[in-house]
């Protein structure tokens, strides 16, 4: 029998049988081709979304609309602090002449990819699909930051990266945590904080028995079959999709989003991101003002107290419209793992905040991120429908260090393949760096260092196949290379916890000024990680709230 998910609720004593609740990846599989019979809707109707006013002064300015971004902003908010956010993306709210908000997978156009001309998707030439067109340069909805010898995908837009990636829900193991946050109570984050999280994130399980019988989930049906026929425990992973909708979606009553294969470059009808959670109860409140097009360039302490934010309004082309400055009282830097951490390294190194400490800028790590396909026999395809939104995994966490995510390739065509995004326990850590000489931050990530991630990943993979006969596919990644490894969808740290900042997030040598998203847990969270991200945000600021404010 497959073994059942953690509740949606997550408290203590969690068992192996109730293991899964995280970020859901960004799902690198090309998608089924869909075309909406309504237009889709214009999400958070109520969210003030208007440019920030060059010399105004702002209570409190957050950095980033994501996970921790929307956490602080309705919690303060709620607190009766005026907030006003800064979002480099767009605000995803108009309908394009498709009539949807968001481009299909199959179908990437000038929506898809943020200020390049082609897509950068991982399985771009699986299978030949036309997903290498130049388009025009456009503040597209998925970012693909090259460092060298990694790229970092990201979402960009209102509600960060819940509005790319697969949904999947997961609560760490709790004997896991103390290798995640070692300076955390589990006790306080499983009694209260991930039990909050998981309901504002509005995370839910797919109904078991309609899994069993639905073509949408053959796909994972199979990943379940191989993985216990080789002694692998396969484990149900919770979700925010709403799984009502998708019941509607196989039975034609309504548009079709996650069966038409929207995952990475957004889901136009049923995943719940954070524009219909956390930022739509901010919305409720009033108090918050969001800047879309937006980006912070320099925070410097203000000779009249609080701070003197430097920003920069841009188009859609990528071009600066409008230099402003901000004073703001308290800033949180959210703008997650690698905007956090790009921005804090160069305002240290240039002088802009040169009392940040030594530690700003380390302990980044790409959650062990390890992606590959396998061929299967005829007489076990996978199906030509399958649902984008993940619901199940493969544990071999304590015997080889890696969790493998059972992943969509809803192409639209039987493939005979299983696709999979391992986690693993990777012991790398990389820094960034500022450099003088380009005017740049650098990433030291060494290539070679993802061997130990295929490795953990293989510790799953190469037995399966050993027990099936099958084989490592060699053309979902391009060059026919067999793993696509030198990516990460789960980036983590460079703003650690109790290092860069004190152990609720406010950072060494300058009071007013927080972190309060991935970047602050160093480098792996043993699962996908935004509902850890989002639980540490809520810690985090109630005891700021209570403290600070």
């Amino acid at each position: 029998m497959s073994q059942r998910p953690l509740s949606a609720q997550g408290i203590h004593g969690v068992s192996r049988r109730r293991f899964l609740t995280g970020t859901g990846s960004v799902l690198g599989a090309a998608a089924l081709a869909g075309t909406l019979t309504t237009p889709a809707r214009a999400e958070v109707p109520g969210l003030d979304v208007r440019p920030v006013t060059d010399d105004s002064h702002v209570r409190v300015l957050v950095v980033g609309t994501g996970y921790g971004g929307s956490v602080a902003a309705l919690r303060l908010a709620r607190a009766g602090v005026d907030v006003h956010m800064i979002e480099m993306g767009m605000a995803w709210d108009t309908a394009g002449p498709d009539g949807r908000i968001f481009a299909n997978t199959t179908t990437p156009d000038y929506r898809s990819f943020w200020l390049r001309t082609r897509t950068k998707q991982p399985l771009s030439q699986f299978l030949g699909f036309p997903l290498d067109k130049d388009v025009p340069r456009h503040t597209g909805i998925l970012d693909a930051e090259d460092f060298a010898g990694i790229t970092v995908y990201q979402g960009r837009g209102i509600g960060g990266g819940s509005l790319v990636n697969g949904g999947m829900a997961v609560t760490p193991l709790r004997e896991r945590f103390p290798e995640i946050l070692p300076t955390v109570d589990p006790a306080e984050m499983y009694a209260t904080y991930y039990p909050r999280a998981n309901a504002g994130l509005g995370v839910t399980s797919v109904d078991e028995a309609w899994w069993e019988g639905t073509d949408a989930y053959q796909y994972a049906r199979v990943g379940r079959k191989h993985a216990q026929r080789s002694g692998f425990p396969f484990v149900f992973v919770p979700n925010v999709y709403d799984w009502d909708y998708m019941k509607k979606e196989a039975a034609g009553a309504v548009p079709k989003s996650a069966l038409a294969g929207e995952v990475i470059y957004g889901n136009n009808h049923g995943k719940k991101s954070l524009r219909q959670t956390y930022l739509a109860q901010a919305a409720a409140t009033g108090r918050v003002t969001v800047s879309a097009l937006h980006r912070v360039t320099s925070v410097t302490p203000a000779a009249a107290g609080g701070y003197t934010v430097a920003i920069e309004q841009i188009d859609t082309t990528g071009a600066v419209l409008a230099a402003k400055t901000v004073r703001a009282d308290r800033v949180f830097f959210a703008a997650g793992s690698v905007g956090t951490s790009k921005l804090l390294t160069r305002l240290k190194a240039t002088g802009a905040l040169p009392a940040l400490n030594e530690h700003i800028g380390r302990g980044w790590g790409d959650n062990g991120n390890v992606m590959c396909g396998r061929a299967n026999h005829m007489w076990d395809p996978t199906g030509k429908l399958q649902s984008a939104m993940p619901t199940a995994g493969i544990d071999n966490w304590n015997a080889g260090g890696a969790f493998a995510e059972v992943a969509p390739l809803p192409t639209g065509i039987e493939t005979y393949a299983s696709f999979y995004l391992s986690i693993t326990r990777t012991p790398h850590r990389a820094a960034f760096t500022w450099n003088p000489a380009t005017g740049r931050v650098d990433l030291g990530w060494d290539r070679s260092w993802k061997q130990a991630s295929i490795d953990m990943a293989k510790s799953i993979f190469d037995k399966i196949n050993a027990k099936e006969g099958t084989i490592y596919r060699t053309d979902l990644f391009g060059a026919y290379e067999i793993w696509g490894d030198h990516l990460t969808y789960h980036p983590l740290g460079g703003a650690v916890l109790d290092r860069a900042t004190d152990n609720h997030g406010r950072l060494h040598g300058y009071r007013g000024l927080y972190v309060i998203d991935g970047s602050l847990i160093p480098g792996n969270t043993s699962v996908n990680p935004f509902v850890t991200i989002t639980a540490l945000a809520e810690r985090n600021i109630e005891r700021i709230i209570a403290e600070d404010f």
